[in-house]
């Protein structure tokens, strides 16, 4: 049986040390820092958070997705098989 898009989130949260969330929900700033912290993608974490755009296109260069990390073409949220590396990626 295929996962889910909400169960290949919580997946990925548990997995970098979130908490799941019973209904669906993207990613936080915060989680999407716990993601990039788990691919080894480097943020500045002291003060604010970079923008989400920049951590996705991180996380997907990281993993493999992406040529080049370039913000403003990240999408605004994780495809499926996109979710599907990263859970790979952090397991």
């Amino acid at each position: 049986m295929t996962r889910t898009v909400d169960e290949l989130r919580n997946e990925i949260r548990v997995a970098v040390g979130r908490f799941e969330r019973e209904r669906s929900a993207p990613f936080t700033k915060e989680d999407l820092a716990a993601v990039c912290d788990a691919v080894g993608y480097e943020v500045e974490t002291s003060g604010r958070l970079p923008p989400k755009a920049e951590m996705r296109a991180g996380i997907l260069w990281k993993i493999g997705v992406v040529a080049e990390v370039n913000p403003e073409e990240a999408p605004s949220s994780f495809r499926k098989d996109e979710l599907d590396a990263i859970v790979a990626a952090v397991q």
